[in-house]
């Protein structure tokens, strides 16, 4: 029943994406044509921008698809589905220009092919959108679920039933579990273990089950091949947990080693050589421009230091970068004069004496941290990234704290997606790390100029600078 639903679905979806396309590009000629009506220019008989609907629509049907607009989208949030439309109206209006470019039509409205996109965006989310809706009701009901079974327990099995149980609007119903060393009769939060796993065979056959889920500890992956090929050969889908999820993030980078499939145990997109001369270009750019914009600031801080006499102006000391090499990092001095080993030792505290009257006003404000525009100008720093810390600390924290040194795997930052999210000064380190993993694992330049664009949204003002 649940494959005939997803049949149906699969096509009421193309239906009803044709219909929407249509009216998305009637309304884009009507808004253009009636609305706005060009002038000066030559304009094409209705009956020609009509004429074009019939490539536009199975056009657009064709990128919806290979973009896998039709795919299940039981797991797969509505923000990400947006984005693939998104990407699909874009890759189709830069289809749609070649085209013209082609046939030689240089009186089709250019204009009309940008409003028919973005009425086509947004038309095409809101019933995708209300789509959704309407499945997770019907879901939640009961109805149009899929029943699943799960072979091995392990605490891949438990984190599957976890995520199951607290998302009802997925459809999953998880009729029991197969292993051969947990008892049978056993529950884990309503779901009964029903026997061994060489009752896989008996099960399948009396069952209309619609997936088998493999969630064998590690210890018994030898088993892997074999149960496999029991659920191939009965022709059930059957998906792969990995009880590996502690060292695996959940969107691992895989590789085709001529046939060998390679999972990297981290996806770092900075070591792509494209984007790593795409961070740098930016790196260079951004700290000249820093440095000419913030040079009267630093030039009046640094006068005020040193008629202070508390001190060289530049504070220098040893942090810890990319690859894990130490550099020497700029900061504007904001504490008195001390001896390397007493300044190294310790954190600065809320009311350290150490602390000059002008040193607070600098650390609160931040612009302590403006010199550090020249360690970006050299390479030892980016503009966004993790923020870098002392040896003696950095050897400390990755005894304690798992996947601390992850962070060395870029280079470290004068602001970074920890820090706009509060994670400054005297704050955890184990969130701040959290913070650091994601950015690293997820770094585009959008989601570094989203980390500019809160930098100076939320203010150079440091509440844990002491």
């Amino acid at each position: 029943m649940i494959k005939d639903n997803q049949t149906f679905f699969n096509r009421l979806h193309i239906v009803l994406d044709c219909i929407v396309t249509a009216f998305a590009y009637i309304c884009a000629w009507f808004g253009r044509m009636v609305v706005f009506p060009p002038v000066n220019q030559g304009v094409l008989p209705m009956k020609t921008y009509f004429f074009a609907l019939y490539f536009i629509v199975p056009g657009y049907l064709a990128i919806y698809a290979t973009l896998n607009l039709y795919k299940p989208k039981r797991m797969t949030s509505w923000l990400r589905e947006v984005a693939d439309i998104i990407r699909a109206n874009v890759v189709g209006g830069m289809i749609f220009l070649v085209v013209l470019y082609l046939i030689k039509q240089p009186n089709f409205s250019r204009s009309l092919i940008f409003f028919f996109a973005l009425m086509n965006v947004l038309l095409m989310a809101l019933y995708r959108f209300l789509v959704r809706r309407t499945l997770s009701y019907i879901r939640k009901k009961g109805h149009n679920s899929k029943q699943v079974v799960i072979v091995g327990y392990s605490r891949a099995c438990e984190q599957y039933i976890d995520r199951i149980l607290v998302n009802p609007q997925w459809g999953y119903e998880i009729r029991g579990i197969l292993d051969d060393e947990v008892p049978a009769g056993t529950y884990y939060k309503g779901i009964q273990v029903l026997g061994r796993i060489d009752n896989l065979e008996v099960v399948l056959p009396q069952n209309k089950l619609d997936e088998i889920a493999i969630a064998l500890p590690l210890k018994n992956y030898s088993r892997l091949e074999e149960i496999v090929g029991i659920c191939e050969k009965s022709g059930v889908h059957t998906k792969f947990i990995p009880d590996y999820n502690a060292v695996i993030p959940s969107r691992p980078y895989t590789e085709d080693l001529s046939g060998l499939p390679v999972i990297n145990i981290r996806r770092v997109p900075l070591t792509s050589t494209f984007n790593w001369y795409i961070k740098r270009a930016v790196d260079i750019v951004g700290s000249l421009v820093a440095i000419i914009i913030f040079s009267p600031i630093m030039i009046i801080s640094a006068i005020v230091i040193k008629s202070k006499g508390d001190g060289p102006v530049f504070f220098v000391q040893e942090r810890v970068g990319l690859h894990n090499k130490p550099f020497k990092m700029y900061k504007f001095r904001t504490m008195v004069e001390q001896k390397p080993e007493e300044e190294e030792k310790e954190w600065t505290t809320k009311n350290d004496p150490r602390v000059t009257g002008y040193g607070k006003f600098l650390r609160k404000t931040s612009i302590d941290e403006t010199p550090q525009f020249f360690n970006i100008l050299k390479g030892d720093m980016s503009l966004i990234g993790p923020r870098p810390e002392r040896p003696q600390f950095v050897e400390q924290f990755k005894e304690e704290i798992p996947r601390y040194m992850i962070k060395h795997q870029v280079r470290p930052g004068l602001t970074g997606w920890a820090q706009v999210h509060g994670y400054r000064g005297d704050t955890s380190i184990r969130k701040r790390i959290e913070y650091d993993i994601y950015y690293i694992e997820n770094w585009t330049i959008w989601l570094d100029v989203e980390i500019i664009l809160l930098t100076f949204l939320k203010g150079f003002v440091n509440k844990n600078a002491y």
